[in-house]
């Protein structure tokens, strides 16, 4: 089996990675276009016999929806509906999403948070004539995920995940097995986006990735598009671990630096190695929470303020509402990419940035890009897929090796 989620998200796909046993990637028609999406599709489906989507949002929410997606690959719908305080508006809700938009290949529905078999029974009886129903999860706190304010808790931190998962199985597994029809992922003859007969222009060029409870906001298929290019990755601790790995390049992503304050900044050793790093002109890039990493202080929700790595001059603060989200699209010097943004803390610099990404949606605010030196800084995580020969040059180690 394998999972895909739908739309930008880190978070989900550290839980469908431990459920599943394999690979989670993103499956974004506005990030990565369409032939990427078909791409990885195919590739899973020559692996695997049974492909799962999870959704993003509501089934319609969206420029590029999850019905968007399902509709170009004719991927059949199965939409989860809390039924927890309901009963025949059930049927009315299923109704409307299985009418509101024709031609969507509409399998049927699937109730969560059902108080027990007779309530099951009452949702199932106010379905519309032909409208499937797949069964049932119970409202049961022992299945559902802890959350946060960017979503689902880390999975490393969620202590008996893998017990939780285990019982949600359990309870599945005792549905009747109804799974709807197969599908095909074909792939263009020639795709623009293989990287296989392209040069590697990153061919031996050691890239060290954060990676840790602080720092874990990160794509697969951004990693896995490094190694394409010719990177070889290694990865740290900025928490645990006093020195860098051997690397021409650094990459810093996004994740939860704010709970992890005391220990970021005890850690002088890292704050040294990075500086020396940057003042090597070595290239850094640096995604949200990375990017916090690097400014002069950070205070969490509660005030509490450390000092940080100190490369950028500025500080942050966590804010007690959203500062910041939707898909972006940014015109660097090494060309368009695309990605997003989602955040709740505020940063002030006296940076001039070099570039203002721009909302998928009008009138979305947009995220400032700064460069200093080698640095690339921003609250905007890119998805690299959306221009590999952009993300090359951004990676290279010497600024002009690359240049076309």
């Amino acid at each position: 089996m394998r999972v895909f989620k739908t739309g930008p998200d880190f978070l989900d796909p550290m839980i469908l990675e431990r459920a599943s046993a394999a690979p989670v990637y993103q499956l974004d028609l506005w990030m990565g276009g369409e032939e990427h999406c078909r791409q990885l599709l195919h590739a899973a489906a020559a692996e695997a016999d049974l492909i799962l989507i999870e959704g993003v949002m509501g089934l319609f929410d969206g420029d590029r929806s999850s019905a968007d997606l399902a509709a170009l690959f004719g991927i059949p719908i199965v939409v989860v509906i809390d039924g927890s305080a309901m009963a025949q508006t059930f049927g009315a809700l299923a109704h409307g999403l299985a009418t509101y938009r024709p031609g969507l290949p509409f399998a049927g529905v699937f109730a969560n948070r059902v108080a027990g078999e007779r309530h099951y029974e009452m949702l199932a009886e106010s379905l519309p004539s032909g409208l499937a129903c797949f069964g049932w999860l119970p409202r049961d706190a022992e299945i559902a995920l802890p959350e946060r304010h960017l979503g689902l808790v880390q999975a490393a931190e969620v202590a008996d995940l893998d017990a939780r998962i285990a019982r949600a199985a359990a309870a599945l597994q005792a549905l009747p097995r109804r799974l709807p029809a197969a599908v095909s992922f074909a792939v263009s003859a020639v795709s623009p986006t293989a990287l296989g007969a392209q040069p590697r222009p990153l061919a031996g060029v050691r890239v060290a990735v954060a990676r840790d409870g602080a720092f874990a906001f990160l794509y697969r298929a951004n990693l896995n598009l490094l190694r394409e290019l010719g990177a070889e990755l290694s990865f740290f601790s900025p928490l645990l671990d006093g020195s860098l790995p051997e690397a021409e390049v650094l990459y810093l992503p996004g994740g939860y630096p704010e709970l992890h304050l005391a220990a970021l900044a005890a850690n002088a050793p890292m704050h040294a190695a990075i500086r020396a790093h940057h003042a090597a002109g070595k290239p850094l890039v640096a995604e949200c929470g990375g990017m916090l990493y690097l400014l002069e202080s950070l205070a969490d929700k509660d005030g509490c303020r450390a000092e940080m790595v100190g490369l950028l001059p500025g500080n942050a603060k966590m804010l007690g509402r959203l500062a910041n989200l939707g898909l972006h699209r940014v015109t660097l010097p090494e060309g368009e990419l695309r990605g997003h943004s989602f955040h709740y803390s505020q940063m002030e610099t006296p940076l001039s940035p070099i570039a203002i990404s721009e909302g998928a949606r009008a009138g979305r605010r947009g995220e400032a890009v700064y460069r200093v030196g080698r640095v690339h800084a921003s609250y905007m995580h890119l998805y690299f897929p959306s221009n590999p020969e952009a993300v090359a040059q951004l990676f290279a180690p010497a600024a002009s090796s690359l240049s076309t």
